[in-house]
């Protein structure tokens, strides 16, 4: 059997925030989101957070998570008093425990599936993830003979010259056997400079003590202030668009540019730069995107092209243009060969296939139907100050520029709308509609103005 802890009971004083460090964002997700999806791949027969700073909070955040088990910890006493609140937990648990940390956000499944494998393989009492740093200050330096087990752990400032040189670190995730850990836990002392129990002090206590070196030092990259963050969400980004650089998709300028680890992109994507696609993406074919565009949660068919817009929780079919200076908000529908240009606004709307709003346009709460041609200016004035009101418009017809659709409305198919008009009543199929008040002329109005 295989049961999960994650510490997340630390304050995280160096974040400077009132979230507490676990819930801080990365990469569209918290960090301890993130830890919790790789710790949910494995399976574990128990899944247990220990939490202690703002435990509501994470708690809150966490709420459709009923697979997870709460440990409270108080106070927070060092990784090994928080280890010890497992004891009354697992009291009758028999199999391993794999200690993650809240904080270290990268690791993968792959990884974790092989610690796994390789405590199981030499029956070890526990395993250690170590990795090897360029710059390993400040990290506990594990020692190991040449069948990888573990003879000490010695704390950065604890190391003398000669220890110093050794770059083997203590990654701080552990896979134990539960019962012998169970054991040694209550023998944990507190005397040292910080008057906290250390888990690390358990390894010297356990039998079979093994390591296992991870292939990337970044997987095991913490997270205790935001410069951290940073160079951890530029990591994050270097191995997202890795991938996909070698999938298929081409990023002009990568490091302007960020995607989330949800989205997906066809072939010989092409992505100019100050563009961001975030959230769950879908992202077709023969795609250009930016310079200058935020894309979320959106599903973009193939060959369409964005520049310069914004797109949210919409639907775009395939040979679509939008931009520049497009915002399409969410639950919109755009079908195959249509062009959405110059500042234009489209909120919760369908537009059928070939239909065209090139410039300056608001359309809110319609349906628009096929090769519809919306003139400039065009308004769907879709609020009454109570309720929102729908406007459809039928295939072929067009409006021309500054016409005011007041909801609800509807025009038949092939209707033309007279520039400059209001319109307030349905229309019927095949007409025209003109709402223009009577044109005044004053001549000579400039002359007269000048002698009163």
């Amino acid at each position: 059997m295989l049961a999960i802890a994650i510490l997340a009971a630390g304050k995280g004083t160096r974040m400077k925030s009132s979230l507490p460090k676990v819930l801080q964002p990365l990469g569209g997700a918290t960090l301890l989101e993130r830890v919790l999806k790789s710790a949910s791949s494995l399976k574990p027969d128990r899944l247990l957070l220990i939490v202690g700073h703002q435990s509501e909070l994470i708690k809150e955040k966490l709420i459709k998570e009923t697979e997870i088990e709460f440990i409270t910890q108080k106070p927070q006493n060092g990784t090994g008093h928080a280890v010890q609140q497992l004891m009354p937990i697992l009291k009758n648990f028999e199999g391993e425990l794999l200690v993650l940390n809240g904080d270290v956000p990268l690791l993968t499944q792959e990884t974790l599936q092989k610690l796994i494998r390789n405590h199981r393989r030499f029956n070890a009492g526990v395993t250690l993830l170590t990795a090897k740093m360029k710059n390993p200050k400040g990290y506990g330096r594990v020692f190991t003979n040449k069948q990888d087990k573990v003879i000490s752990i010695v704390e950065d400032l604890d190391c003398n010259e000669k220890q110093l040189e050794n770059t083997l670190t203590n990654a701080g995730v552990y896979c134990f056997n539960w019962q012998e850990l169970a054991k040694v836990l209550p023998q944990l002392s507190n005397q040292n400079d910080q008057n906290e129990l250390y888990l690390t002090d358990t390894i010297s206590k356990i039998k079979i003590a093994m390591h296992l070196e991870v292939d990337d030092p970044i997987e095991v990259s913490g997270i205790n202030n935001r410069i951290q963050m940073a160079a951890c969400e530029s990591l994050l980004q270097n191995r997202l668009q890795k991938h996909w650089l070698l999938n298929g998709v081409t990023f002009i300028d990568p490091k302007s540019c960020t995607v989330s680890e949800d989205s997906i992109f066809g072939r010989d994507v092409i992505i100019e730069p100050q563009t961001h696609i975030r959230g769950k993406c879908q992202i077709g074919s023969n795609c250009k995107l930016g310079p200058g565009v935020l894309i979320e949660n959106t599903v973009l068919g193939n060959n369409v092209r964005v520049l310069y817009s914004v797109i949210n929780n919409a639907k775009i079919g395939d040979n679509v243009d939008i931009g520049p200076y497009t915002h399409i908000r969410p639950e919109t529908k755009v079908l195959d060969k249509c062009k959405i240009g110059n500042f234009v606004e489209i909120k919760k709307s369908k537009l059928g296939e070939g239909t065209k709003i090139n410039h300056l346009s608001y359309i809110g709460d319609s349906e628009l139907g096929q090769t519809v041609n919306i003139g400039a200016g065009t308004i769907t004035a879709n609020y009454d100050g109570l309720k929102k009101h729908k406007t459809i418009i039928g295939d072929n017809s067009k409006t021309g520029a500054n016409s005011v659709l007041v909801a609800p409305i509807i025009l038949g198919k092939g209707v033309t709308v007279g520039a400059g008009s209001t319109i307030t009543k349905d229309v019927p199929e095949g007409s025209l509609a003109l709402s223009r008040a009577k044109q005044s002329i004053i001549k000579d109005w400039t002359a007269k103005k000048a002698n009163d």
